[in-house]
């Protein structure tokens, strides 16, 4: 129960004890960061989030990826007035443009207030009774809480990799060849400590295969395809494949299926919240490259799209897929006409 860190390529040291091994696997993952500006201390994030003593009232959020947004629904749900901060154009980076705009406006829907282009934090000052909170364009707001999520760091810290001759990129990350070895052939890294692919599903897999490759004389390789991933925002979003962007980049022609719509049951209850399903299909082979949904229960379904993508699976297997009936998923096999195309399949149909 302590720190691990090295005192020789074979050796590590925890508290007053010292562990020696033929091989090592460095899984410590990341941390949060946080800005360096005055006050900054008063800030929490994703670490501090679950023990807070009183729920706060009023909240700014700052930053633009999965942490931000899903804490901003969730806090949102459960009462307090949230300010979502973030310091571009649109959040979300990496993802679907669709699904971007879509979430955007969901959130809007709720009441959370997003503040794109947002101003930087200069200083937090505690007052007696919540905080202040200065702006580089000479305002000042007051809040409850200020949650940081500004992106995360390799942890690596305390391990004093020098002494085991373990090399970091510029960043912080530990670097690895394809069967996860360090520069010091004996010691391994896997997950969001390499900076490679942060998702926990991939560090249990890179794990499982190191294990099994080297205990079990497998050769286990990892595929860094298709790899689905959900944010679990209100509604939730969930993505496997390229985003049309990308598919741009790498096909000549494509045809993209979209729809977007209010689930069934919303009828009923009459609330205003649209689900976006949207299908990236290369021209020539039909292959599906890209699934990007938001709606409820959408990560689920992404799950066994993930299975069909990494198959190979194309859009006519799709379409001679029977649909189950009254569910939103039925709408993935039942889109027969492409929303557009792009590249040649569009010249040629202009």
């Amino acid at each position: 129960d302590g720190f691990a860190s090295f005192v020789d390529e074979h050796t590590i040291k925890v508290n007053d004890t010292t562990y020696t091994a033929e091989r090592i696997l460095i899984a410590t993952g990341g941390k949060p960061n946080l800005p360096n500006h005055k006050g900054a201390e008063h800030a929490i994030t994703s670490n501090e989030l679950f023990y807070l003593k009183e729920f706060p009232k009023d909240m700014i959020i700052v930053g633009g990826g999965y942490i931000s947004v899903e804490f901003a629904c969730i806090f949102k749900a459960l009462g307090a007035n949230v300010t979502l901060n973030y310091r571009g154009d649109l959040f979300m980076r990496g993802f679907d443009d669709d699904l971007r705009y879509a979430l955007r406006d969901e959130m809007e829907k709720q009441g959370i207030n997003l503040v794109f282009n947002s101003p930087t934090i200069t200083n937090i000052e505690k007052t007696d009774t919540n905080y202040l909170v200065d702006l580089d364009n000479g305002k000042a707001v007051e809040t409850d809480c200020i949650l940081y999520a500004i992106g995360r760091t390799p942890e690596i810290g305390p391990l004093h990799l020098d002494k085991a001759g373990v090399e970091t990129d510029a960043k912080g990350a530990i670097q690895v060849d394809c069967d996860y070895r360090t520069s010091t052939s004996h010691i391994y890294a896997v997950g969001d400590v390499t900076n490679r692919f942060n998702l926990t599903p991939i560090a249990i897999a890179e794990g499982h295969a190191l294990a099994d490759n080297l205990f079990r004389n497998d050769n286990r390789v990892i595929s860094y395809d298709n790899i689905a991933t959900a944010v679990f925002t209100l509604p939730p979003m969930a993505t496997c494949g390229l985003t049309e962007k990308e598919a741009q980049e790498k096909y000549d022609s494509l045809k993209i299926f979209q729809t977007q719509f209010r689930p069934m049951k919303h009828t009923l209850t009459g609330r205003d919240e649209k689900t976006l399903m949207k299908l990236i299909v290369d021209e020539a082979t039909d292959v599906v490259v890209g699934v990007h949904l938001i709606g409820e229960d959408t990560p689920e379904m992404m799950q066994t799209i993930s299975t069909f993508m990494n198959m190979g699976g194309t859009k006519a297997d799709f379409d001679r897929t029977i649909p189950i009936h009254p569910i939103s998923a039925e709408e993935l096999v039942t889109m027969r006409e492409p929303s557009r195309r792009l590249g040649a399949c569009a010249v040629k149909q202009a």
